[in-house]
């Protein structure tokens, strides 16, 4: 049984692997072509081909308190049957980006996420008798990336069972074999994917079999600071109104610049809402103030503000 630091470090790992960030990233919409996922959410990545994305908005819409619950439903039926022309929808995309300033859907991703995938993972490394922490964090990767029954066979086939090995050999085994059947998979979008085992690997050589902080995946710290920091590009304020937004130095990011954003994608306009008034959202503002008979100056007014925020 891991304690809760480690597996919010195991989760952490997995989190680099899927976002590039230690808590995840709550906001990130992924379209990569050829990706049989198809249009791919949230802190761990989960997709409308597998049907698991549509199940997570599901959650979020039926909490009464779900900011963006009126927005999304609408949608809600082709997600349910996984609907691919949904890979296109621009605006729908920035309303995902937009949810994760919402608390109940960062807390929704949460509570999915540990029941789509980590429990699972932990079912299954108990049943295979796993009971180091990087051991558990490797199958909850695979959990996540897919293929772990696969893997498994494949390793137990080739380099020899756990009961055989002991659990360190084999899951250094697990990696390898993973590694292999990743580098020439007829994927070519799963072939760079080779750095998650290349990872793992590394904290085996260092025997950080109980993932012992502070340690360093990717050139990212994992630490109880980062572990409880405010995770990327989530914003809980400013709120809407309370200042004039306009190019700065350094530029303005918060809640109410993503929100505007949103009021410009619902528009017409193509930007994407990342709650970031940089050069791009002076362009998509003056767009829409010359659509709306007003001096197209790129600051946003209160005024403004109220036109495109409801």
């Amino acid at each position: 049984m891991l304690t809760p630091t480690q597996k919010k470090t195991a989760e952490a790992i997995v989190n680099i692997f899927e976002t590039g960030s230690v808590l995840g990233d709550y906001s990130n919409v992924t379209l990569i072509t050829g990706d049989t996922g198809h249009l791919t959410f949230g802190r761990s990545q989960t997709t409308l081909g597998s049907g698991n994305l549509g199940k997570l908005l599901q959650l979020y819409c039926a909490n009464p308190g779900a900011r963006f619950r009126q927005q999304l439903t609408p949608f809600l039926a082709r997600f349910a049957a996984r609907d691919f022309s949904l890979d296109h929808e621009e605006h729908l995309k920035n309303i995902l980006r937009a949810t994760a300033d919402d608390h109940i859907m960062r807390e929704t991703q949460d509570l999915f996420f540990d029941q789509a995938y980590w429990q699972p993972a932990e079912r299954a490394a108990t049943q295979l008798g796993i009971k180091t922490p990087l051991g558990v964090a490797v199958v909850y990767d695979s959990t996540v990336h897919g293929s772990a029954k696969l893997i498994r066979d494949k390793t137990n086939q080739s380099a020899g069972t756990l009961a055989s090995l002991g659990e360190q050999k084999w899951i250094e085994a697990y990696v390898a074999t993973r590694r292999y059947w990743l580098a020439n998979h007829p994927r070519k979008d799963l072939r760079p994917t080779v750095y998650r085992m290349d990872a793992f690997q590394r904290l085996i050589d260092l025997n950080l079999w109980g993932l012992e902080l502070p340690l360093v995946v990717r050139g990212l710290e994992i630490s109880n600071t980062t572990l409880n920091a405010t995770p990327v590009n989530c914003y809980d304020g400013p709120q809407p109104g309370t200042r004039t937004l306009s190019v700065q130095a350094p530029l303005l990011r918060g809640l109410d610049i993503r929100l505007v954003q949103l009021g410009l994608s619902k528009s017409g306009i193509n930007l994407r809402a990342d709650g970031i008034f940089g050069n791009g959202s002076v362009s998509a503002v003056k767009t829409f103030q010359t659509k709306q008979n007003l001096p197209a100056t790129g600051i946003v007014d209160n005024a403004l503000i109220a036109k495109l925020v409801s």
